[in-house]
């Protein structure tokens, strides 16, 4: 169950913690939230808010959140930076994984991981945009997807839709876009719910899916060349419109 400390000001976690305190549901759940924070008081700040919110003494996945500057990195990594923080709350028994986030760049992503191998650190995950879009322009598929398999990391597909962008072209079915995901070397796929029928939409996705063939991957592909191919669409990459720590620089502690 996907989650983040600034989703809706706090009030998702808060949502999601009293559903899940009804009797047996956190047991039947993978749970993870994303920190913002940078430096290790701030980041520690934000943990035991996201913790105290979720109403659990422990994640199963903590992630660095928005890893979209070309410094976050550095920032995470240096001395008193969220990385130590996150590795402290591992120690405590507070989260169980780490790993980290972004929508910007696949060179930024690249980045983070060489700069966890050289601490010595590999990400247990690593979350960004894998669709039928991102395959054609600055490609996170291309470029960092192969990285992380040969680490063995748990990959996490995220903006199967680029929010409603992506489904607006009117390029591609919904269930073929979440099915390219389900396609790839994915762990999860990533969709937000907001209503009953995008939630049948996402168990009939999964409930159909069959590992898709060379030739219906490049027939899905081919239906989105022409609109994907200068990043148009995928405005978490080209804009600042998604990017909640640009607007809120302060989060970062």
């Amino acid at each position: 169950m996907d989650n983040s400390w600034d989703y809706n000001s706090g009030n998702s976690e808060l949502r999601m913690g009293r559903a899940l305190s009804v009797k047996g549901y956190r047991d039947k759940v993978f749970l993870m939230t994303k920190i913002d924070g940078r430096t290790k008081a701030s980041f520690t700040s934000q943990l035991e808010e996201s913790l105290n919110r979720l109403l659990v003494e422990h994640l199963d996945l903590v992630q660095f959140h928005e890893n979209i500057r070309p410094d976050d990195a550095d920032r995470i990594f240096a001395e008193g930076g969220a990385f130590e923080a996150a590795l402290a709350a591992r120690e405590a028994g507070k989260v169980r994984f780490i790993g980290f986030t972004g929508h910007k760049s696949a060179a930024y992503h690249l980045h983070m991981i060489d700069i966890a191998k050289q601490h010595g650190f590999t990400f247990d995950t690593v979350q960004m945009p894998l669709n039928v879009f991102d395959a054609h322009y600055e490609s996170f598929e291309k470029q960092v997807l192969p990285v992380a398999q040969s680490l063995d990391m748990g990959i996490l597909a995220m903006k199967t839709f680029g929010d409603h962008e992506l489904l607006d072209t009117g390029a591609v079915d919904p269930i073929d876009m979440l099915q390219y995901g389900m396609n790839l070397p994915t762990s999860v796929v990533i969709t937000g719910i907001d209503k009953p029928e995008i939630l049948e939409q996402a168990v009939r996705a999964a409930t159909t899916f069959r590992p898709l063939s060379a030739d219906a991957v490049a027939a899905i592909l081919a239906k989105t060349a022409h609109v994907a191919r200068d990043g148009s669409h995928e405005f978490y990459k080209t804009s600042h419109f998604f990017d909640s720590t640009f607007q809120n620089p302060s989060w970062l502690g």
